[in-house]
């Protein structure tokens, strides 16, 4: 009986400390690596930092996709229009500001 006990007590043991090793690398790495599709629950949000900000994608070759599109990398820079008439000044702008926002949000050069 008190073998029995002892081997009880030894595989408990065991499997703590299985169980710790595995707690170890997931809190205390500092990235997480998914195999599996993440998904969030209707409503739930991705909060970041508002200090320093957060990349997804911290390479201008590392691909990524919107809204069911096929995942590609960062997209070459899109020229600037030159030229034209005086009317077309307006839509020059327009442009300009498009190139700006896409820049800055990294979805083009």
């Amino acid at each position: 009986m008190e073998n029995d006990t002892n081997k009880r007590v030894k595989e408990l043991e065991d499997k703590v400390k299985e169980l710790q090793e595995i707690l170890d690398k997931v809190f205390k790495t500092e990235r997480y690596i998914f195999e599996k599709t993440v998904q969030f629950s209707d409503g739930r949000n991705i909060q970041t930092g508002r200090t320093t900000g957060t990349k997804i994608g911290t390479a201008t070759d590392q691909k990524v996709g919107f809204f069911n599109k096929t995942p590609v990398v960062q997209q070459g820079a899109i020229s600037a229009p030159t030229g034209g008439a005086v009317i077309d000044a307006p839509a020059r702008t327009a442009i300009n500001s498009i190139i700006t926002t896409l820049q800055t949000l990294g979805l083009t050069a």
